[in-house]
């Protein structure tokens, strides 16, 4: 099975720890890193959501916008501040 981790789609800046650190987000890799290294909570429901958005987008099966709003709500669920930018 071929996995597609460039798709892209318009950044979303994730600001976590109090904006400590911070985390730019552009492919459907990105969001996989982000999601399983800095999110600080991986058992809510829009976590799980993103981690198959993710796999969607990488086998074809979804947008990579699609995967983009996972990772706002994502974010939301968990606290993060998410900064969307639009082109």
């Amino acid at each position: 099975m071929k996995w597609d981790t460039s798709a892209s789609f318009d950044p979303v800046i994730l600001l976590f720890d109090d904006g400590d650190k911070r985390v730019v987000v552009r492919t459907v890799g990105e969001a996989a890193n982000a999601l399983m290294k800095d999110f600080p909570s991986d058992d809510g429901e829009e976590f799980l959501s993103a981690v198959k958005a993710c796999l969607d987008v990488m086998t074809g099966k979804a947008e990579p916008d699609q995967l983009r709003a996972a990772i706002i709500r994502a974010a939301d669920e968990a606290g993060v501040t998410a900064l969307v930018v639009l082109h």
